[in-house]
C-alpha cells in the first residue's frame, strides 16, 4: 500500500522491472553468425519471415558476392566464424562439403524438394532455395545510338560489332560469372568454350566483381550490354530502365541459392530451426517473390519478363564437377582475362 500511495516510485520500480525483464529475453536470444550471398534486398524479408517463426534467434548477416564469401570461409578453415551458409551457390556448397566443413541436416520437409535442387547425400550437407540462371541486360536506347544489334546467342557476343561495349562478372568473385563460364564449358567442352571466351574477351570494356552491377550498368546506360542473371535483369526492367532481356538460345548455364550448416557451429539446435524454416512453403513463397524456379515445385507462379519454358532452357549443370573444377577453371580465367577486371 505504501508503494502505491507513492506514485513516482511506482512508475520508477515498473521502468526498473520492465527494464530487467527486456534484458532476460535479449539475454535468451541466440545470435546466429549466417554467411550469405543473398542480395542486399532480399535479406530483410527473409530474415522478417524467420523471425515471425522464431523471434528468440536473431541473425547477424555477413555478406558479399558469392566468390568472395567463398574465398571468405576457405579461408577462416582453421578457425571458423559462420554458423551456417545461406544463400550460396551449390557450386561453392559442394566445395565446402569437399573440405569437410559442413554439417550433414535434413531440414523437415525435404521430401518435398526436388532431388536436383539438393545434395543427393543422405542427409544432405546442403539444400536448395531457387535457380539463378543467365541472361543478358540489352540497353535498346544506347543499342540504337550506336546502331548496334540485338543479339540472341552467346555467341554472337563474340562479334567484332560489339568491341569495349560489353561487362559481365568475374568467376573468381561473383558466382554468377562462375555459371557462366562452368556453363559454357559444360555445353561446348573446354576447347569451344575458351575459344568464345578469347573472342568475347576482346569486346568486354570491364569484368565486374559483382553478378548484378553489369545489368545495372546497362541499365543505367553505362554500357549497353551486361551479362547478368535473371532476377537482377528482372528488377532492373521493373523499375523502368530501357533494357531487353534476353535469353541466348544454346541454353543456361545456372546455379542453386543453397544453405547448410558449419561443421563447427556450437548452436546447432538454432541452425536447424533456420535450415528447417528455409525448406518451408512459407519460405518458398518469398523466394518466389524474386525467382520463377523453386527447389519445391508448386509454389512458383509465373514470372513477369520471364518466358514460360525459362526451366527447359537450363543446361544440365553438374555440382560435383563444378567444385572439382571450380579453382582449375578460375586459374586459367584470371591468367588469361584478369586484366579487364574492375580495381578492387
Amino acid at each position: 500500500m505504501k508503494l502505491a500511495s507513492n506514485p513516482r516510485r511506482l512508475a520508477s520500480m515498473l521502468t526498473i522491472l520492465a527494464l530487467a525483464a527486456a534484458g532476460a529475453a535479449a539475454a535468451q536470444k541466440t545470435e546466429l553468425n549466417v554467411y550469405t550471398a543473398l542480395e542486399t534486398d532480399q535479406l530483410k524479408a527473409y530474415a522478417a519471415g524467420f523471425n515471425k517463426v522464431h523471434p528468440n534467434i536473431e541473425l547477424k548477416w555477413t555478406r558479399d558476392s558469392t566468390g568472395v564469401i567463398t574465398s571468405k570461409l576457405l579461408a577462416e578453415k582453421a578457425n571458423p566464424v559462420a554458423d551456417l551458409v545461406v544463400g550460396v551457390s551449390a557450386s561453392s556448397m559442394a566445395v565446402f562439403a569437399n573440405e569437410g566443413m559442413l554439417q550433414p541436416y535434413a531440414p523437415k520437409g525435404l521430401d518435398k524438394i526436388s532431388p536436383q535442387y539438393r545434395d543427393p547425400a543422405n542427409p544432405p550437407m546442403w539444400v536448395g532455395m531457387d535457380v539463378y540462371g543467365a541472361a543478358i541486360c540489352f540497353n535498346t536506347v544506347e543499342a540504337a545510338k550506336l546502331n548496334l544489334p540485338k543479339p540472341a546467342t552467346w555467341k554472337d557476343l563474340a562479334k567484332p560489332v560489339y568491341k569495349g561495349r560489353i561487362t559481365m562478372p568475374n568467376p573468381a568473385s561473383s558466382g554468377t560469372g562462375y555459371l557462366d563460364v562452368a556453363g559454357w564449358i559444360q555445353m561446348w567442352g573446354e576447347a569451344e568454350a575458351w575459344k568464345f571466351m578469347d573472342g568475347l574477351h576482346q569486346n568486354i570494356a570491364q569484368y565486374t566483381h559483382s553478378g548484378s552491377k553489369p545489368c545495372r550498368q546497362a541499365g543505367a546506360g553505362e554500357f549497353p550490354i551486361g551479362v547478368s542473371f535473371e532476377y537482377r535483369a528482372v528488377s532492373t526492367k521493373k523499375s523502368g530502365a530501357p533494357i531487353d532481356i534476353i535469353f541466348p538460345t544454346e541454353g543456361l548455364g545456372w546455379d542453386l541459392e543453397a544453405s547448410g550448416i558449419m561443421k563447427t557451429t556450437k548452436k546447432l539446435d538454432a541452425a536447424r530451426s533456420l535450415m528447417d524454416w528455409l525448406a518451408t512453403p512459407a519460405a518458398m513463397e518469398l523466394y518466389a517473390k524474386n525467382f520463377a524456379v523453386l527447389a519445391m515445385p508448386g509454389i512458383a507462379k509465373p514470372a513477369e519478363f520471364m518466358p514460360a519454358d525459362y526451366e527447359k532452357r537450363l543446361i544440365k549443370n553438374d555440382f560435383a564437377w563444378s567444385a572439382k573444377n571450380r579453382d582449375k577453371i578460375i586459374a586459367e580465367w584470371l591468367k588469361r582475362y584478369d586484366s579487364k577486371s574492375e580495381p578492387k
